[in-house]
């Protein structure tokens, strides 16, 4: 992958405590080495913790407070699952808005596993052909999605994928997905 396909690009990912810690990790290495500048955004101000499926893991320093974030100050957001992280955000209305902001502005996406939650809040998959973890098949149909078992899907400014498994397929489609909207700004 080329340093310079994102080179100046800034990604915003939005999580709380509780996210699966290698769908953080894992895209933001793709994404910082596409060139990305990659920042934590957080309803927490110092740190959150990650999980490894049903552990607790480690703490990340969060970057930009959410209440400090501003969806016009990003070129993309990635939405790491895991339970507690997109439960706790779909809750939270400046999460949302902050969300929504993206979808308003065109700004491509990608979330995956239980992420799709917080894009239902949003009111961003109506129309859209997604995946996500099978759990979430329903609330996605019922949201009016559609919902497909596939390792990666991309809809228009929309990436989704299922589980950590799905995640070489996902930092792929997702850094050409980002890298071709930030050609087409």
């Amino acid at each position: 992958m080329s340093k310079t396909q994102l080179d100046g690009a800034k990604v915003a990912i939005l999580v709380a405590d509780g996210f699966e810690q290698a769908e953080m990790t894992e895209p933001r290495k793709a994404l910082d080495a596409a060139g990305a500048a990659t920042k934590i955004v957080s309803p927490k101000d110092n740190t959150v913790r990650g999980w490894k499926h049903h552990k607790p893991a480690d703490e990340f320093n969060v970057d930009i407070p959410l209440p400090q974030a501003a969806a016009h100050e990003f070129d993309a957001l990635v939405l790491p699952g895991g339970v507690m992280n997109p439960d706790a955000l779909r809750i939270n209305e400046e999460a949302i808005a902050f969300v929504r902001d993206f979808f308003k502005a065109g700004k491509p996406v990608a979330a995956i596993c239980h992420g799709p939650w917080t894009l239902i809040e949003a009111d961003a998959v109506r129309g859209r052909t997604m995946t996500s973890w099978p759990s979430l098949r329903s609330d996605l149909t019922n949201a009016g999605a559609k919902w497909v078992d596939r390792e990666v899907v991309v809809d228009g400014n929309l990436i989704t994928s299922r589980k950590p498994q799905d995640l070489p397929a996902f930092d792929r489609e997702m850094v050409r997905l980002f890298a071709d909207a930030r050609a087409h700004a």
